[in-house]
């Protein structure tokens, strides 16, 4: 598996493997991209830790339609992915760390 943090209020959209983007009709089906129950917070922003099947090498995310919408956000960013020992890492050093359940900011 391989992971990335992504801010709340944003998405993933296209997603990169070995060959370029990944194509459906060619794998026969979505990329597995789960978003985990685990969440920090860094510099006053609320970041989902997501999980990746080792195929995905990259994935593109940008903010959500609304949060396009209310602000001057337009960005899209490549997100590389981390591995196990560096999301660890990341907890480690995170301002707060939570559960989707017990999430309270």
């Amino acid at each position: 598996m391989k992971y990335f943090f992504l801010s709340d209020g944003w998405n993933y959209e296209r997603v990169w493997e070995f060959g370029g983007l990944w194509d459906q009709v060619d794998w026969g089906r979505k990329p597995e991209i789960k978003r985990l129950n685990c969440g920090i917070l860094q510099q006053q922003e609320i970041l989902w830790l997501y999980a990746v099947e080792n195929e995905v090498i990259m994935v593109e995310v940008k903010p959500k339609q609304e949060l396009q919408e209310s602000s001057n956000i337009g960005q899209v960013v490549l997100k590389r992915l981390i591995s196990a020992e560096q999301v660890i890492e990341i907890l480690h050093q995170a301002e707060s760390v939570f559960n989707s359940a017990s999430k309270k900011i």
